[in-house]
């Protein structure tokens, strides 16, 4: 499995309406079809030091294997995301992993 972990630091002043338009957007992109299992969050309520709760939103997607993220890259409901909303956020951290049985298939 391939797991694409996004986190968005949107902007403090957006509108309402600018951020229902980054609600929607974001939750789109669990509609492209290489997408096994997604989701969309706010930080927990969790409070340790190590815990980084500065981001406004995270989405979590699940691929079978590294060419169904290329996939999802490249399809149009994402690149309408990031055209339609990239301007509402300041900063976006991407974190990729593959687990480990993945791992194991590509050696």
């Amino acid at each position: 499995m391939f797991i694409h972990s996004v986190y968005f630091w949107l902007k403090p002043e957006i509108t309402d309406a600018e951020r229902e338009k980054f609600n929607s957007g974001v939750r789109s992109l669990l509609t492209i079809s290489s997408v096994r299992h997604g989701w969309v969050g706010a930080p927990a309520a969790t409070d340790r030091p190590i815990i980084d709760r500065s981001y406004s939103c995270a989405l979590i997607v699940v691929f079978d294997d590294e060419a169904g993220h290329d996939f999802y890259q490249a399809d149009a409901v994402h690149d309408r995301f990031r055209d339609e909303c990239a301007a509402l956020w300041t900063k976006v951290q991407i974190y990729d992993a593959i687990t480990a049985e993945t791992a194991e298939h590509a050696e």
